[in-house]
């Protein structure tokens, strides 16, 4: 006999029915299975020559471990972790056990989750919000991505970054690096946390992170600590140029640390100082003549622009012209390296980029993380955004290193590490 029934169930007002959102749902739940399915068969494919005593495969399926909600970017997927046993061994630390690649065993969350939180904060998102941020998204409360998972969150990623502090550079080669100082004032702090931020480009055109450190203020000191910390792991071989903006404590440092690293000043620093300097209703014409010496074909040309800046506006704006003066040779470095890489070292823009939405959390909001959790989270928002910067123009016309030489123009040059010289 079959029921019949006319009651209509209602949708109540907080909750979403997407047919299409379940269908990927559904479609992620199979799929997901299929996939532990298959390397639980591929690891006992790996295995299948142990046999016991009696000619038994030693090492067997086993069932399942309990069902397990994993957040994911379609919501929540139901999945069952496939279990081994094995029938053989004589002590616990001869037991061969299976480990899962797809589904770790304490899994709750896909690792673009995890991404995906130091996004939000920086954003303008509190911690507290996450939940109802991301409900639209993952489902009613969002499980798993509670305050609380947040602050452990945190903690694993003070492991990471710690690990990575210590990671060995003897292996690499930056032939040009770009530094800054970055600004974030978490918790209505009355002094900012400065960022120490140093990124490099290798001699095949990549640009990594290779410093990243949190001081009071950006004074030597700091920016010292910094480059003697990657130099000793073992980034011994100087880059060739580095742009930064006015801050005297990481020039200081630099010529200290690395002696021969050329200096580039940033223009687009050196342009706002220059305009502080005069009326407003000045500042149009003038940035536009600044344009036209750092967008100039070549060097003779720039300094010929400098020369018709300096005679256009030395007799009302000296101090204006003092200021572009005092810094020309560091302001056009760039120009004696190949043209395709001109972008790239007239600016800090590979950090300013980057670290735009650290500002932009910071003036929205002053937020509810402590400065050690915005760090971690500025550190992971950095090091996923690192696998998308952008590359070198003309990378086949970097310098070339190998065992310590370098060949520039058919010259070769010998880098001796200061702890080697004579």
């Amino acid at each position: 006999m079959n029921d019949t029934s006319n009651i209509v169930p209602l949708r109540q007002p907080d909750e979403i029915d997407d047919p299409l959102t379940n269908i990927l749902r559904a479609g992620a739940r199979q799929l997901l299975a299929q996939a532990v399915e298959v390397e639980v068969e591929t690891f006992l494919a790996t295995v299948n020559d142990l046999k016991l005593a009696d000619g038994r495969a030693r090492v067997v399926r086993h069932g399942y471990g309990p069902t397990r909600t994993i957040q994911t970017g379609v919501g929540p997927v139901e999945v069952a972790r496939a279990k081994v046993r094995d029938r053989g061994a004589s002590s616990e630390g001869e037991r061969i056990r299976f480990s899962s690649a797809i589904l770790p065993l304490w899994a709750r969350r896909t690792r673009s989750l995890d991404a995906l939180l130091p996004v939000l904060y920086l954003r303008g998102i509190s911690t507290g919000d996450f939940q109802e941020a991301l409900t639209a998204l993952l489902g009613k409360d969002a499980p798993n991505l509670s305050p609380a998972v947040v602050s452990r969150l945190t903690a694993e990623w003070q492991g990471e970054y710690e690990r990575w502090q210590r990671r060995d550079l003897s292996a690499r080669r930056y032939v040009y690096v770009w530094a800054d100082g970055v600004f974030l004032q978490a918790r209505m702090e009355d002094h900012g946390e400065c960022m120490l931020v140093l990124i490099g480009a290798t001699p095949e055109g990549k640009k990594e992170l290779i410093g990243f450190q949190v001081g009071v203020r950006e004074s030597a000191q700091s920016w010292r600590e910094l480059l003697i910390d990657v130099k000793q792991r073992g980034l011994q071989i100087a880059p060739e140029i580095a742009v930064g903006d006015g801050a005297l404590g990481f020039w200081k440092a630099l010529d200290e640390v690395f002696p021969g690293t050329r200096h580039q000043r940033c223009w687009v620093h050196k342009t706002v100082n220059v305009l502080d300097k005069v009326p407003l209703s000045v500042q149009a014409t003038m940035k536009k003549d600044l344009r036209e010496v750092y967008w100039a074909p070549s060097r003779a040309s720039a300094e010929a622009a400098i020369d018709v800046f300096a005679e256009k506006y030395c007799a009302k704006y000296g101090r204006a012209v003092d200021c572009l003066a005092k810094d020309r040779d560091a302001l056009l470095a760039f120009y004696d390296f190949p043209a395709q890489h001109w972008d790239h070292l007239r600016t800090t823009n590979p950090i300013e980029s980057v670290f735009a939405t650290v500002r932009h959390r910071t003036v929205r909001t002053k937020g509810s993380l402590s400065p050690t959790s915005a760090k971690l989270m500025v550190f992971k928002l950095v090091i996923t955004a690192s696998k998308t910067w952008r590359r070198l123009k003309g990378t086949n016309q970097l310098p070339k290193v190998i065992a310590g030489v370098r060949f520039n123009d058919g010259i070769e040059v010998i880098h001796v590490p200061a702890n080697h010289a004579a």
